[in-house]
């Protein structure tokens, strides 16, 4: 729905950290455009800002920030350099709803932001997600759009007397039963977000002495960010050490799993790009290091202490 509302059209550029799900980029690409990908910070593993600017080209028409885990992008910096050259942000949220960044929402910075309420989001309702529109300019047309095309939405306000089909669309409206499993975590949200502050500062509290002793990296939160507690992440220092972290774990009934593989790597990433494929050594870098904890509402802290043994048992390497 964003694609379509900022109009992408065939030869058109955006803008995407190549550290993301594929999703992000897809929106874009099924509109024709050609992702230009970059690479992240080393630390919050979000968009390098220092690197946008000199991504824009005169075929830009859209710059996508991941807030990745929920930690906010720096954007302070990306506004200005986005409002500069008049390039409209789109904020992918999937990770961050209810989190901050110097006190305001996440979601409300870009003309339009998405979120996800996939079954591994802290709100869910197993597939699907919103749109949230904060220049009203879009707002008449995304409803169309939403209606598979229709102004179905001005005829049940009683603004026409009939609806018709008036622009392109498809069915982006979620099922009632889905909506309503999801509307009842919503109203339980303040509940549920203490349950998974808990969880993470239950692993960073007991991973913190080993993870420094160990020089393994635990996710960093800058002081302007308040996160929403989406994941908790370790980044080992090899490929071969995380992967042996894995087996170790799966040995003791605890599941872990590796994160996003650089978009600008994958088969089709390199068919889009042709032959400029994008330099992002640090995507690379941490897409093999990086290993995601167990984390869902009900984990208990009797099974947060069984990974936690697990990983301070865990055999590094010598």
């Amino acid at each position: 729905m964003a694609a379509l509302l900022l109009n992408i059209r065939p030869g058109d550029e955006v803008i995407i950290p190549s550290f993301t799900f594929v999703s992000s980029a897809n929106a874009f690409v099924l509109r024709g455009a050609v992702p230009v990908f970059m690479d992240i910070r080393a630390d919050t593993l979000n968009l390098d800002e220092s690197q946008l600017e000199a991504l824009i080209t005169p075929r830009t028409k859209a710059i996508v920030v991941v807030h990745y885990a929920g930690v906010a992008c720096e954007m302070d910096t990306i506004m200005d350099i986005a409002g500069r050259h008049q390039i409209p942000i789109v904020e992918d949220n999937a990770h961050g709803l209810f989190g901050r960044y110097k006190g305001k929402n996440l979601g409300t910075f870009g003309c339009m932001a998405t979120q996800s309420f996939h079954e591994t989001k802290n709100f869910t309702c197993g597939e699907g997600g919103a749109l949230l529109i904060n220049d009203p300019q879009y707002i008449e047309r995304a409803e169309i759009i939403r209606e598979k095309g229709t102004n179905r939405s001005r005829f049940f306000r009683g603004q026409v007397d009939k609806y018709t089909w008036v622009d392109v669309g498809s069915s982006y409206l979620p099922s009632d039963v889905l909506a309503a499993f999801l509307y009842a975590q919503l109203e339980a949200r303040e509940t549920i977000q203490l349950k998974r502050k808990r969880i993470w500062e239950y692993y960073h509290g007991h991973l913190r002495g080993w993870a420094e002793e160990r020089g393994v990296q635990l996710p960093m939160v800058p002081p302007d960010c308040e996160q929403p507690y989406h994941m908790f992440y370790l980044l080992l220092s090899s490929l071969e050490e995380r992967q042996r972290l894995i087996k170790e774990l799966k040995a003791r009934d605890i599941n872990s799993v590796f994160h996003y593989q650089p978009l600008h790597l994958s088969t089709m990433g390199r068919r889009l790009q042709g032959d400029k494929v994008s330099a992002c050594p640090v995507t690379e870098n941490i897409s093999d290091r990086l290993l995601r904890l167990p984390f869902y509402n009900d984990l208990t802290e009797e099974d947060q202490a069984r990974v936690v043994t697990a990983i301070t048992d865990f055999a590094f390497a010598t």
